[in-house]
């Protein structure tokens, strides 16, 4: 039986060391995680929109055909979370904790 690619082992001090907080941490990349998987939603609804119609005809077929593409290439992208945790581990997120200038939390 194969292992599920998303499945990835973390190491936790890599995950603690730009917060020096595993909580801190956890809520940063679901945030980020959150933003992404809602960008790609409405990406998504805003192409399967085009294929909203009300009559049917012979030229739905293929449009269901385009529409089962799109589908299957979003599915197979990269899971939002996934996502989240390379940009945190790469530096590439900034977060502030409200109320306090030195730290950043915010996304």
């Amino acid at each position: 039986m194969a292992t599920n690619p998303s499945i990835i082992t973390r190491d936790m001090e890599k995950l603690i060391e730009p917060t020096n907080n595993v909580y801190e941490s956890v809520v940063i990349i679901s945030k980020r995680s959150r933003q992404i998987a809602s960008n790609i939603k409405e990406e998504l609804n805003n192409k399967l929109a085009e294929f909203a119609t009300t009559v049917d005809n012979l030229e739905e077929v293929f449009e269901n055909r385009e529409q089962i593409e799109i589908s299957k290439f979003y599915e197979r992208m990269p899971k939002p979370t996934s996502t989240a945790i390379e940009e945190f581990f790469e530096g590439k997120l900034n977060h502030r904790i409200r109320g306090e200038a030195e730290e950043r939390l915010d996304i």
